[in-house]
């Protein structure tokens, strides 16, 4: 098999289509349909189920698409690793999850632009989960995430701690002078897990077991459209909060029966990189 067939595979699996697989890779319908029959010939397995209108992965055609994604993702940071060293002096592969960034790490890394122009970086933004992936099979530098690593050979320190609090739009009167527990419960919260940390299933406690939330999303940044204008809450990290309260956008209510935890936030590479990310971590 080579990259292109790997490529065919992964848009037909999104698409489900041939003819929009043939059209993205602007090919013909017959070399999609061949790329695809000899990739089930090399394997010997089965990695669409087709029907008149669409095709659909097979299970064994799931397990192919993670090994798929890989080598593409291996083969093309590796050709990019390499023209940079033409280029650049340094080439450093970052991974945060998105509301460390906003937070904390997207001024870091304009001071480091700055001082250090002879350098290149390439950012990748995601869960904390799948970046300590992307770190043990090499394809990261450093990350920037909410779970600690604990494993030989790789360096993890805290990077970063916020206060949760709790805010709403700048226009919503109710509970100036501080919200109860009780309270809070009766009103529209919308549920921000913290890819499941322990601050995450904490929050939950404050509400009755089983509730049901209006909204529930994994990541924090996303979920600030839907308080703006809208009489909803949440908690969000410290500094992420009050880029918006300085926007007049949103307000901080204060607790007045309940405090939240502390988040944690960590840098986590492997040793033989500290020289390199030292100079993006100390200024």
């Amino acid at each position: 098999m080579d990259i292109q067939t790997l490529k065919t595979f992964i848009t037909l699996a999104e698409t489900k289509s041939y003819t929009k697989t043939a059209n993205q890779l602007f090919v013909a319908q017959s070399t999609v349909t061949n790329r695809i029959n000899e990739l089930e010939k090399e394997l010997k397995l089965s990695l669409f189920s087709r029907t008149n209108r669409s095709v659909q992965l097979t299970t064994d055609g799931e397990r192919f698409k993670i090994y798929a994604e890989k080598v593409l993702d291996l083969t093309e940071n590796t050709l990019a690793e390499m023209s940079a060293e033409h280029r650049f002096a340094n080439h450093i592969r970052i991974g945060s999850a998105d509301s460390i960034y906003e937070g904390h790490l997207a001024p870091q890394i304009k001071i480091y632009r700055d001082k250090y122009p002879e350098n290149s970086l390439k950012i990748t933004i995601g869960y904390s989960n799948h970046l300590l992936e992307m770190l043990q099979e090499d394809m990261l530098d450093a990350v920037f995430v909410y779970i600690p690593l604990k494993k030989s050979s790789y360096h993890c320190e805290l990077y970063k701690q916020d206060k949760l609090v709790l805010v709403t739009d700048i226009n919503n009167k109710k509970y100036r002078k501080g919200i109860t527990r009780d309270q809070l419960i009766e009103e529209s919260y919308l549920m921000c897990n913290f890819a499941l940390q322990d601050v995450g299933q904490y929050i939950r406690k404050l509400f009755p077991r089983f509730h049901q939330f209006e909204l529930e999303i994994d990541d924090c940044m996303k979920i600030v459209p839907y308080l703006i204008g809208k009489d909803n809450y949440t908690f969000l990290p410290r500094d992420m909060a009050d880029t918006y309260i300085k926007e007049k956008k949103l307000r901080e209510i204060p607790l007045i029966d309940f405090e939240t935890p502390i988040i944690n936030s960590y840098i986590i590479y492997k040793d033989s990189k500290k020289e390199l990310i030292s100079k993006l971590i100390d200024f």
